[in-house]
């Protein structure tokens, strides 16, 4: 999507809040480090010299993983968050005042079902009463639920680990669990690291997209600085994909890992945000329903109520 489309996405926005921010404003994103792009910008100070003209300055607040940082955004501690498809489910489940801003394309190989590499455990059936770690409410979530359903088992079929990324990797290698569902750079840093095995990634499965986020009062008053950050993100993006090998050398060492291992992941995301669609908001409509269905959220939510209210995509969702 080229800034111009962005432009016509974000324009009645803009006539309706003014042009400018004001002189005090703060974007404090939510941000994991496994977020490449994210990780990019902050570490470049991109971001930082397109908002300055506005005169807003920028907070980066790390989180360890989507659901965390959905909480961070409900209770007010950031503006706008960055997160897998599954987060904004349980969190819109849970009450939380959001809207989805935008998305990022789909990338099914950048989350994976990882056993041992010498694991007597061979296709995804074989998980029947194993234990499968995982990040409770984070995108694999789907992804282990449509892998198992796809072998005629449910995620009661098995015995649920519930772990954030360090600690779930700390689990598999010791061998205290018999899978893990990961996303990457960490399924990139597993498989490269201790051999792990790959049993299934979200192809065929899942979308994988991942979601922009922001606060709705902050959404609606300051869509200035959301457009700013759409038009950073597009330009950081497209220098990522045409310079893997830099990006990664830039990115490894605020990830912690081996530039192969980052150089490894970053091939496998699509990035550069989008604005939702009505198919896209769909897609994730179907998350939500398979996720109460299955009794992981306590209620049925419609996707359709936390989309910007002032877009027709609002209501071609409901």
């Amino acid at each position: 999507m080229t800034l111009r489309s962005l432009l016509h996405w974000t324009a009645p926005l803009l006539l309706a809040a003014g042009l400018h921010a004001h002189a005090d404003t703060t974007l404090r994103i939510g941000f994991q480090k496994s977020a490449s792009l994210l990780t990019l910008q902050k570490s470049s100070g991109s971001l930082e010299k397109k908002l300055a003209p506005l005169g807003v300055s920028v907070k980066w607040v790390e989180f360890p993983a989507g659901p965390q940082l959905l909480e961070g955004l409900n209770v007010g501690a950031v503006d706008v968050g960055f997160v897998g498809e599954a987060p904004p489910i349980f969190a819109q489940a849970a009450g939380a005042r959001f809207v989805y801003i935008g998305f990022d394309p789909a990338a099914p190989e950048a989350e994976a079902l990882v056993v041992p590499k010498d694991s007597a455990v061979k296709t995804v059936a074989d998980l029947k009463g194993k234990k499968v770690a995982l990040n409770k409410g984070s995108n694999v979530h789907y992804l282990l639920v449509k892998a198992l359903e796809k072998q005629g088992l449910k995620i009661t079929d098995i015995q649920p680990v519930y772990l954030p990324p360090a600690d779930a990797r700390a689990a598999f290698e010791r061998g205290a669990v018999d899978a893990w569902v990961i996303w990457d750079p960490f399924l990139a840093a597993v498989e490269q690291q201790s051999g792990a095995r790959l049993l299934a990634d979200g192809r065929g499965l899942v979308n994988n997209y991942a979601y922009y986020l922001a606060e709705r009062g902050f959404a609606e008053k300051q869509p200035q600085v959301i457009q700013a950050l759409f038009e950073d993100t597009q330009a950081q993006a497209t220098w990522l994909k045409a310079n893997l090998k830099p990006a990664a050398a830039v990115i490894a060492p605020l990830q912690g890992l081996p530039v192969e291992v980052v150089e490894k992941s970053l091939s496998r995301y699509q990035f550069g945000v989008k604005p939702l669609t009505a198919a896209v908001a769909a897609e994730q409509q179907k998350i939500a329903d398979t996720f109460h269905a299955l009794g992981l959220i306590p209620k049925p939510i419609r996707v359709a109520d936390a989309l910007p209210g002032n877009t027709k995509l609002a209501e071609a969702a409901r």
